[in-house]
């Protein structure tokens, strides 16, 4: 695995002030990587990196600034916007471009007088889906998640027997991923109320949001070529927030016996900075399984899984309303957990994906699945909190949800904390619902 490095430096300061703020998600051992353009232009998209309040965009630096021959190769792709070109390139690209960088904003670099000429500020930048996303697969790693929402479907029998065994995941639709900020139109479905003989059609009563986290992959594996462990673990690029908004009336009706359809398939929003899987690196910590729980097959474990394979992710949803908005009131958090409580790591994810031979290919998405915390309090959905529909959320005002309404905001917040690293962030993962279409049309 990936060891600390002077990038890491919990002392290191940027010559870009913001970057030093006690709470920025951007400080300069972070360094993420997102796809944007500045607002009302028709420039080309180009990749640029957050830190503090600003982006760097990597086109200017790439022209304006000198840098090391190899550098120079590594900046090509993401100066022409083309962050899964760069992705291709593997770990030791991912590094040697970060380490370039940290040295280039870091206070006393040499570079400072161009590279201020390549800052623009994130409040005046448009952003887009950091990469091309050719495949979406959604697992099912939150066990407390699991556990839960099994619980209202099979009192009796809430983890089906192969949960402690297979990394359970299904394929979804990648065309209907879109970046932070863009509306969710409440899709329409086939469900049936337990009073009806009959299925309705019509918006979704019962839309919900599934707190998660999404893994994009690196330069992946040549079909039937699958990955180990250990190249699994070197292999992935970074992670984003990931809200997999379901409509739950629609899945229910629909899902035995192939699993979600139409209640996944209509949005899912991701964050836009990638927070790469280096930045992550203060933060990994030991992978435990529940007590009593079986122990991985040979495939999915490894020493360096069990000492070192886990996240300390902190997780937070806020939820504001239309009538919060109208009186300013800002949104509230809902819930909170932790993805270090996910029951398979990154790396098991990928190793098991492979196995079979399939090949991931760079800019792949794989969501972890709703990560809920043990606790009543900490459910990443709404399906959750509420106990399916039967006990009512209350917020600010005297309002209450049991699931989502139009005009609900749903934000996704989450950050690293631990001592002797600089703590860092993730930014935003929002998303608005809008009114359903009309359908079928008059």
């Amino acid at each position: 695995m990936t060891a600390l490095d002077a990038t890491h430096d919990p002392a290191l300061r940027s010559w870009i002030e913001s970057a030093n703020l006690p709470d920025s998600d951007f400080p300069i051992q972070n360094l993420p990587y997102g796809r944007f353009r500045r607002q009302q232009s028709d420039e080309p998209w180009r990749i640029g990196v957050a830190i503090g309040h600003h982006v760097l965009d990597l086109k200017w630096a790439a022209t304006q600034c000198r840098w090391d021959r190899d550098v120079d190769g590594l900046l090509a792709p993401l100066a022409q916007g083309d962050l899964n070109a760069f992705m291709a390139l593997g770990a030791p690209a991912r590094r040697r471009m970060r380490s370039a960088l940290s040295v280039a904003l870091a206070e006393g670099s040499g570079q400072r007088a161009l590279l201020e000429r390549c800052l623009v500020a994130q409040s005046a930048v448009d952003m887009a889906l950091p990469c091309e996303i050719g495949d979406y697969t959604d697992f099912f790693t939150g066990i407390h998640h699991a556990t839960t929402v099994g619980k209202l479907f099979r009192p009796d029998n809430p983890l089906l027997p192969n949960y402690h065994w297979v990394p359970i995941g299904y394929h979804g639709r990648a065309s209907s991923i879109v970046v932070s900020g863009a509306p969710v139109v409440r899709p329409n479905g086939q469900y049936k109320l337990p009073d009806q003989d009959v299925p309705a059609f019509g918006p979704s009563r019962r839309l919900d949001y599934e707190l998660e986290l999404g893994v994009l992959v690196g330069a992946g594996n040549a079909q039937g070529q699958p990955r180990t462990m250990a190249q699994a673990e070197e292999d992935w690029f970074g992670i984003v927030l990931l809200n997999d908004w379901s409509a739950r009336d629609v899945q229910a009706w629909e899902y035995q016996p192939l699993g979600p359809f139409l209640a996944k398939s209509f949005a899912s929003t991701i964050s836009p900075w990638v927070v790469t899987r280096e930045a992550l690196e203060p933060f990994r910590c030991a992978f435990e399984r529940p007590a009593g729980a079986p122990a991985p097959l040979p495939y999915l474990d490894s020493p360096e899984n069990r000492a070192r394979g886990q996240v300390d992710i902190t997780l937070e949803v806020l939820l504001q309303t239309a009538g919060m908005r109208e009186r300013g009131q800002p949104p509230q958090r809902v819930s909170q957990s932790n993805y270090r409580d996910a029951y398979w790591t990154v790396a098991q994810m990928l190793a098991h994906h492979t196995v079979n031979g399939c090949n991931l290919r760079p800019g792949d998405l794989l969501g972890t699945g709703t990560l809920s915390g043990p606790l009543a309090d900490q459910g990443g959905s709404l399906l959750e909190l509420s106990a399916g529909g039967k006990q009512a959320l209350e917020l600010p005002g005297g309002e209450t949800r049991t699931f989502l309404q139009d005009g609900d905001r749903v934000v996704l917040r989450a950050h690293c904390t631990r001592a002797g690293a600089r703590s860092i962030g993730f930014g935003l993962c929002d998303g608005t619902v809008v009114p359903a279409i009309a359908w079928p049309p008059a």
